[in-house]
């Protein structure tokens, strides 16, 4: 069985997996899903890494994780469009540019740096952003408190 046998399976799931909020109907499709779930890991294991003690082996184990995680959120976003790209999809370009910038920092031991650009991109990317997805207008939001 080739992929392109799946095709017309996971469109179809994907457009039944659907629930209604006024007069819009938001599908919940394999990029939505894997895009919640690597943000839900993202926020769990980055508070993980900002809590626990830095430098160790864990530390950049689970940072490596972590940036991966990011990346997919961000790249994932581009799957998501109601009516092409929005203001969205320019914060997934600079996570995508500041995820570089912090990896490149901690490379070069600028642990400063390093610290404040993670930081940035968790409160930013992922707490800030994340509290939007909780609007009823929105997926999650409508999901979550009909």
């Amino acid at each position: 069985m080739h992929l392109k046998d799946l095709s017309p399976v996971i469109v179809e799931w994907s457009y039944e997996t659907t629930f209604s909020m006024s007069n819009t109907a938001y599908p919940w499709t394999p990029v939505i899903i894997l895009h919640t779930l690597a943000a839900t890991t993202a926020v769990v294991l980055g508070a993980a890494l900002l809590i626990r003690p830095k430098g160790t082996f864990h530390h950049r184990l689970f940072g490596w994780l972590w940036v991966v995680l990011m990346a997919s959120v961000a790249v994932l976003s581009f799957g998501i469009q109601r009516k092409g790209l929005s203001w969205i999809h320019l914060l997934s370009v600079f996570t995508l540019v500041m995820l570089i910038v912090g990896v490149r920092n901690a490379k070069s031991h600028k642990v400063m740096q390093h610290r404040y650009t993670m930081k940035g991109i968790y409160l930013g990317a992922l707490v800030i952003t994340g509290l939007f997805t909780l609007l009823p207008t929105r997926l999650i939001g409508s999901a979550l408190f009909g």
